[in-house]
């Protein structure tokens, strides 16, 4: 018997544009998310344009990846960027402090560049606050951005690169509080004043830093309070992992338990946002997640894990998310883009495929740039308990709308989270005319565990979709659909 549920898309409540930046991605010096999943050297018989292979770089083009994190992560606060600069032959091998294998420095500054270029996606760096000097970020900014006769202005054109890169996202260091330092609130305000207090007057374009937060409220505060230096920062950000059983031999109860531990996410942002509201004064401050994902204790070395259906759908909700708080959030980065934790691509020397996850990424590129409204759900909810002891409702319903900026079109994308039963949805569209012409796309699985691997690289994967009517849709079980209703 399908279940039934009603949504009501309210056209005339906008809550914000969604940033294509909602939608983006993180490469760490991670297991082999750079070495194999981005980098595979010039001479590699794979297919590659100067070492970045083509593959990768195709995939991550067609879902519109709007920006991407380097180089870490715990990896950032160790890594010295001077390292990864001029012939590749003579750059130094360092330890990999964190993440056990040594670094050849073969992808450096210039290669994320033109990777990013390749993508044509936007970088985002991440600055070493933890063992680095103030002198040494500030010269990072100079050489990707300063135009003139310095030292690294200089040595950026003698590498190839006579013209500027033009990075505007730099973040003042990572997870300052653990790996980035250990420092405490009070101590990284201090730091973090010291290394931005330079860093925009070096750049000759405007720069969006951004701060290490915490998702304790009591950090993020005392962090804030002791900052008080609102010009020299933009953004706040913030990391949320989680987790419930094994990988692929999971309960029933946990595959529900999956959607109540991500529904931190909301917690997360509703408190960031709360501690930015009482002490931020002057200035609106946006909130970052910068590495958000599925964790699974079963994670592997390099932190290779199987990326399930499961996992993808839980993903779609952390979206569905990110779209309702598109007015507080202005980036979001699921960890990691290649080969690590909840990826959306996996390599194997030649050979390549997508995760699920990846699917819904590709669904989700409707909203890019649209007007998020307000969505109302009525549906049928079950029970489950998070880590943390507390009893949700969980509905089994997740959605989230948009409306384009000449208001001529509209995407929905709905979620179906029952594990066994369709459910059928009446839509209602306020403050619109009724749709004339609506295509849909859907992705599902015979299983919550299903995924994909070399050998069938499309066991899940999205598909044309045919829906009778706008106004009642059925999706179904474990089913998530985009609709992209036009007046035209």
């Amino acid at each position: 018997m399908p279940l039934k549920a009603r949504v009501s898309i309210r056209a005339d409540q906008k809550l914000g544009t969604i940033s294509p930046h909602l939608y983006g991605h993180f490469a760490e010096h991670l297991g082999r998310c750079i070495y194999d999943g981005i980098w595979v050297g010039e001479d590699s018989a794979i297919p590659n344009d100067g070492g970045i292979r083509l593959d990768t770089v195709e995939a991550l083009r067609g879902i519109k990846a709007p920006n991407v994190r380097w180089p870490g992560g715990c990896f950032a606060d160790d890594y010295h960027w001077e390292d990864g600069i001029g012939p590749r032959e003579e750059r130094p091998r360092r330890m990999n402090l964190w993440w056990g294998k040594e670094e050849p420095n073969h992808f450096g500054t210039d290669e994320f560049i033109r990777f990013c270029r390749l993508v044509e996606t936007e970088p985002y760096i991440c600055m070493n606050v933890g063992s680095g000097t103030p002198f040494e970020q500030k010269s990072w900014v100079e050489y990707c951005n300063y135009v003139g006769e310095t030292h690294y202005a200089q040595l950026r054109e003698a590498f190839g690169n006579p013209g500027p890169h033009n990075v505007t996202w730099w973040s003042v260091g990572n997870e300052n509080w653990g790996c980035g330092g250990r420092f405490q609130p009070e101590e990284y305000a201090k730091e973090y004043r010291r290394f931005a207090c330079y860093l925009r007057r070096t750049s000759p374009i405007p720069l969006q830093l951004v701060g290490c937060g915490h998702t304790t409220p009591d950090w993020n505060r005392r962090f804030l309070t002791a900052l008080n230096c609102w010009d020299l920062m933009d953004h706040l950000s913030i990391h949320r992992y989680y987790s419930r059983g094994h990988q692929t031999d999971f309960t029933d109860d946990d595959y529900y338990g999956l959607y109540a531990e991500a529904s931190f996410v909301d917690d997360d942002i509703r408190r960031t946002a709360g501690a930015l509201d009482d002490i931020v004064r002057d200035k609106p401050l946006g909130i970052i997640l910068d590495e958000w994902g599925v964790w699974h204790p079963q994670a592997q070395e390099g932190l290779e894990q199987i990326n399930t259906h499961r996992d993808a759908l839980v993903a779609a909700g952390v979206l569905d998310t990110l779209n309702r708080w598109c007015a507080r959030v202005t980036m979001a980065n699921l960890a990691q883009t290649i080969n690590v934790l909840q990826c959306l691509i996996h390599t194997d020397g030649e050979r390549f495929w997508k995760t699920p996850t990846y699917h819904v990424f590709d669904l989700y590129q409707a909203h890019m740039g649209h007007h998020a409204v307000e969505t109302l759900i009525d549906a049928p909810a079950v029970t489950s308990t998070r880590s943390d002891g507390r009893d949700i409702d969980l509905p089994l319903l997740s959605a989230s709308a948009s409306i384009s900026p000449d208001g001529q079109s509209a995407a929905l994308t709905l979620t179906n989270r029952s594990l066994a039963e369709p459910m059928i949805v009446k839509v209602d569209w306020v403050g619109m005319e009724p749709p004339k012409t609506i295509a849909a796309r859907l992705l599902t699985a015979d299983s919550p565990s299903a995924h994909n691997a070399a050998e069938e690289p499309e066991k899940v994967t999205a598909r044309e979709w045919e829906v009778g009517e706008a106004g009642v849709v059925e999706v179904p079980a474990m089913g998530v659909v985009v609709l992209e209703p036009s007046a035209k």
